[in-house]
């Protein structure tokens, strides 16, 4: 009787798993396959590094600081926005204040003065922020917010050398090309969530039409700024799923914020992200993201505490600057300062 040799190819256990239950050797291999092959991140490589625990964290952060580093430079870019139009949105996303439902104690005002909107735009460019994005709380803008907009980029644009961005909700592929016809550089539009995750937090619009305007903003040729929430509720896992639907749309910035729960809304009660947890959640995106701006964003005050700085060792290489849309972030002297000690040069916009 011939025998079944015990290393014949259906007992021979599989090295990408015996790499998968190692950290340390799944940290190599990712590193190796990131810096040495430049070859991408596959989606279960994310789950696991996403899933590792507290002991194996640093060695994540730096990895992804490595990463930044090979792929993208020193670098680091600063944006401010401006919450233009306050409130009284018709949609239910279940992280915001200013959606009308969740009666949210937040001011709530109309689109701002042209003269308002150019003077925010001007103390960012001072604040040293190369980009500056308009945002309004609306399911999509009407023809006469479009019109308001339109006239606030083309002041700005006389005012200042800074780049315009905007953030007004959900668009027609006739708005999208509006606002590149009008200069308009970048469009923000966060996917928030995962595609499995998204029903849990707005029902009034769905997933495939925050993927559509996305599309469209490419399409008229502005750049894609698109990224979401992470410690909603979500698990690791679909964090991962997150990056990958984000990483479908090639957006050319994402944008990672960390909840921070506003009163009255559904997730008002939820805790925050753990700090670790959150730079987990950072480094893997940076990971995924190897070439692309990743800005730290709103929330990071709150859930990042004192290791603020350690996000961007983490791979963050982009900084949302001051106030957000209803809460205050840090007086913009001291991100700068946080800069400096990091020796992480402020990237410049046109000279």
């Amino acid at each position: 009787m011939q025998r079944t040799s015990d290393a014949s190819p259906e007992r021979r256990p599989d090295p990408r798993a015996a790499v998968a239950d190692d950290p340390v050797a799944l940290l190599a291999a990712v590193e190796r396959q990131l810096l040495e092959a430049r070859e991408p991140l596959r989606f279960e490589q994310a789950v696991r590094l996403i899933e590792l625990d507290a002991a194996h964290t640093p060695a994540l952060v730096a990895l992804a600081h490595r990463v930044r580093l090979a792929y993208c430079g020193p670098d680091v870019e600063l944006e401010s926005l401006l919450n233009a139009k306050s409130g009284g949105c018709s949609e239910d996303c279940a992280f915001c204040s200013q959606a009308a439902r969740h009666h949210s104690p937040i001011a709530t005002y109309a689109f701002l003065d042209v003269a308002q909107v150019t003077e925010a735009a001007r103390r960012s460019e001072a604040d040293g922020a190369s980009h500056f994005c308009i945002v309004v709380a609306v399911r999509g803008p009407g023809p006469r917010l479009m019109a308001e907009v339109l006239e606030a980029v083309a002041s700005i644009q006389r005012a200042t050398r800074i780049k315009v961005s905007c953030s007004l909700g959900l668009l027609t592929a006739e708005q999208a090309r509006q606002l590149a016809d009008a200069g308009v550089e970048m469009y923000n539009h966060n996917l928030e969530a995962c595609r499995s995750f998204f029903p849990t937090i707005c029902t009034t619009h769905a997933f495939d039409d925050r993927v559509r305007t996305c599309q469209l903003a490419k399409e008229a040729g502005m750049e894609l700024c698109s990224g979401g929430i992470l410690g909603m509720g979500e698990a690791p896992r679909q964090r991962v799923e997150l990056a990958y639907e984000l990483r479908a749309l090639d957006p050319d910035e994402i944008p990672i914020n960390f909840l921070n729960p506003r009163p009255n809304t559904p997730l008002a009660d939820r805790s925050l992200l753990a700090p670790l947890e959150a730079l987990r959640g950072l480094a893997v995106f940076r990971l995924v993201f190897p070439d692309k701006l990743l800005r730290y964003a709103g929330g990071r005050e709150v859930v990042l505490r004192d290791l603020q700085a350690m996000g961007l060792l983490a791979g963050a290489n982009g900084l949302i600057v001051g106030n957000y849309l209803t809460t205050v972030g840090r007086d913009p002297a001291e991100d700068r300062q946080m800069l400096v000690d990091l020796e992480m040069p402020v990237k410049r916009g046109a000279e």
